[in-house]
């Protein structure tokens, strides 16, 4: 069985909920396609996410934890995210193992305060900063994707090994 370290990222001003269902979606998706998830409690955290250096600590912590049994990381982005949280949950977890960085979709109907993602620009900042710490990652096809999309599952159970550098 395929188990993945997940990071749920968030950006505090950025609407929160998006968080809660964007997890609940891509662990029912991975649940579905048996990968096992190794993520924050909804408790560790607002919602589980990773949204401070304090959340990194904790992910990090957690992580390092379950070296032996990770595969790789899935870094899913409901909203912005916090690039400086994410790229330090991977540099102080130390796992190296692929990484692939997904970013949820904006629906154009819903592009209030109250519920925009803006994860497109979120993984641009986040793959910015994974970049300037020289960890290696890789994208789903699609810049923005629903983890319900067809071509999302079949990307998380086969990440590649070694990952394909996006950071040179």
């Amino acid at each position: 069985m395929t188990t993945l370290g997940i990071i749920i990222g968030n950006r505090g001003f950025f609407p929160a909920h998006l968080c809660e269902s964007g997890r609940r979606d891509i662990l029912r998706v991975l649940e579905e396609e048996g990968i096992k998830a190794v993520t924050l409690p909804v408790e560790a955290s607002r919602f589980g996410a990773v949204e401070s250096l304090v959340d990194a600590h904790k992910c990090a912590d957690l992580f390092k934890a379950h070296r032996d049994e990770i595969d790789g990381v899935l870094v899913t982005l409901p909203n912005f995210g916090d690039e400086r949280a994410v790229a330090n949950t991977l540099r102080w977890a130390g796992l190296n193992t692929p990484v692939l960085i997904h970013a949820f979709n904006d629906a154009e109907q819903k592009m209030t305060i109250r519920d925009r993602r803006d994860s497109f620009c979120g993984k641009m900042s986040v793959c910015n900063n994974l970049r300037q710490y020289g960890i290696r990652y890789s994208l789903t096809r699609l810049h923005t994707m629903e983890p319900r999309a067809l071509s999302f599952a079949p990307t998380c159970a086969n990440l590649p090994r070694p990952a394909p550098s996006c950071a040179d």
